[in-house]
C-alpha cells in the first residue's frame, strides 16, 4: 500500500465537502468532521478492497470520498491504490443521491453509483454485494432499534454471507450508547454474525448538543458455515413498534423521500441564504 499524502487526501475530502448537501438534523443527519472522513475513507478502502459495497445510507459521503481518492491521481498515481470494485449508495434523501450521481459523472468515477432508496422498504438488491456500511441513526431513545433496521437491510445486501461496518455512539459516561452496543451485538448474533473488530472513539462530528460525542467502527462478519434463512426481504409496517422512537423520542419515520428542489446549480449558494449590501456612489 501506498504512503497517503495527508495534503492531498483532505483537498480532495474537501471537493466531496463541498458537493455534500447541508444536513436535516430531524433525521438524525449528523456530519463527520473533515479530519475523521479521512481516516475513515482509508479504513474503508482497506477493508472492502476489491469487493464490491453497499452503502445503506451515507449522509456523510464516505462512499463519494473511498472512490475519489482512488481515483483522483497525484504525480501520475491515484491517492488510494487500493479500493471497493463497485460502490453503490442507498439513500432516502434525493439531494444526497443526486449528489453522489453529479459528482460521479463529473470526476468519471465509473465504481460509484446511488439510488433512491428507503430502510423501510423491502432491498431490491438481495445477496448483490460483499460488504455494506452504515452510520444509522444511533437509537439513544430506542436501544438501538433504528440501527437493527438498517443492519437487517445490509445483511439482506450481501444475502447473510460477508462482512458489514457499523458507526455507532461510543462514550463511556453515557449509558445508552452500552445498551445499544450489546443490542446490535445480540442482533447481529441472531442474524449469524459475530463481531470480527472494533475500533472505538474514532470520530467526531458537526454536533452543538453533544460536541463531544464520538463513534467507533463496529466490524461485522458472517460465521463460517451458520445456516441462515430469513426469505425475501419485506418492507417494515408503520405500526411496528421499532418505529416509534426511530429519530429521537416520539419521532417515528414519517416521511418516505427527501426530495431536492431545483437550486442554483452545484456548488452555488442559493439565495435564501445571503443578501447584499451595496457600495454607495460617492464614497
Amino acid at each position: 500500500m501506498a504512503e497517503i499524502g495527508l495534503k492531498d487526501a483532505i483537498n480532495a475530502i474537501s471537493d466531496v465537502v463541498q458537493n455534500r448537501p447541508r444536513p436535516i438534523r430531524e433525521f438524525d443527519q449528523i456530519y463527520m468532521k473533515t479530519g475523521d472522513m479521512v481516516i475513515q475513507s482509508e479504513i474503508v478502502a482497506n477493508w472492502a478492497n476489491g469487493r464490491r459495497l453497499a452503502f445503506i445510507g451515507d449522509g456523510d459521503a464516505i462512499g463519494v470520498c473511498v472512490a475519489y481518492l482512488q481515483k483522483r491521481e497525484i504525480d501520475g498515481r491515484p491517492i488510494f491504490d487500493f479500493g471497493p470494485s463497485k460502490i453503490t449508495v442507498f439513500d432516502f434523501d434525493e439531494r444526497n443521491v443526486n449528489a453522489v450521481r453529479r459528482f460521479a459523472d463529473k470526476e468519471r468515477l465509473d465504481t460509484l453509483d446511488a439510488e433512491l432508496y428507503n430502510c423501510l422498504d423491502a432491498f431490491p438488491e438481495e445477496g448483490r454485494y460483499d460488504h455494506f456500511y452504515c452510520n444509522p441513526p444511533w437509537g439513544a431513545s430506542n436501544g438501538g432499534e433504528s440501527v437493527n433496521v438498517f443492519l437487517q437491510r445490509g445483511f439482506e445486501a450481501i444475502g447473510y454471507r460477508g462482512h458489514g461496518l457499523v458507526v455507532l455512539a461510543d462514550d463511556d459516561e453515557l449509558e445508552w450508547t452500552k445498551v445499544v452496543l450489546a443490542n446490535v451485538q445480540a442482533f447481529a448474533a441472531s442474524r449469524g454474525f459475530y463481531v470480527s473488530r472494533m475500533q472505538r472513539k474514532l470520530h467526531e462530528y458537526h454536533l452543538d448538543d453533544a460536541p463531544t460525542l464520538r463513534s467507533c467502527n463496529l466490524f461485522l462478519s458472517s460465521v463460517p458455515g451458520a445456516k441462515v434463512e430469513f426469505g425475501k426481504s419485506q418492507a417494515i409496517d408503520l405500526a411496528d413498534e421499532r418505529l416509534v422512537n426511530f429519530y429521537g423520542r416520539s419521532q417515528p419515520p414519517r416521511v418516505h423521500y427527501v426530495r431536492e428542489r431545483k437550486g442554483p446549480g452545484w456548488g452555488k449558494a442559493v439565495e435564501e441564504e445571503y443578501s447584499l449590501e451595496w457600495m454607495e456612489e460617492g464614497k
